[in-house]
C-alpha cells in the first residue's frame, strides 16, 4: 500500500513540474510578444543564455572527476566556436564517455 501511494505521489509531482514548465515557457513567449526587440534587448537574452550556462556548468566543474572536467571544457569550447548547442553537448556527452571508457 505504501508503495502504491509513493508512485501516485511521484506522479503527481512529475505532472505538476511538466505543467509550470509548460507555463513558464509559454507565458515567456506571450510576454516577449508585447516587448520590441531592440538590439539591447537581444543583447540582454544573450547574455541570460550565457549565464544560465555558466550557472548550470560551474557548480558540476567544482564535483565531477576529470572525464566531467573535460567534457565540460569542451562542451563550452564547441559552443563559442561552434555556436551550435546541441552539437556541442552531444560532443560534450561523447568525451565523457569515451574518457570514461578508456581513460578514467
Amino acid at each position: 500500500m505504501l508503495s502504491i501511494l509513493q508512485t501516485s505521489n511521484m506522479t503527481l509531482v512529475i505532472v505538476i513540474m511538466a505543467i509550470v514548465t509548460l507555463a513558464t515557457r509559454w507565458g515567456g513567449v506571450f510576454i516577449m510578444s508585447y516587448i520590441p526587440l531592440s538590439d539591447r534587448v537581444q543583447r540582454f537574452i544573450q547574455a541570460m543564455s550565457a549565464s544560465v550556462f555558466i550557472a548550470l556548468i560551474a557548480p558540476i566543474m567544482l564535483v565531477t572527476d576529470t572525464a566531467g572536467r573535460l567534457a565540460l571544457i569542451t562542451t563550452f569550447v564547441l559552443m563559442l566556436a561552434l555556436k551550435m548547442p546541441i552539437v556541442a553537448m552531444s560532443l560534450g556527452i561523447l568525451v565523457a564517455a569515451m574518457s570514461r571508457q578508456f581513460f578514467f
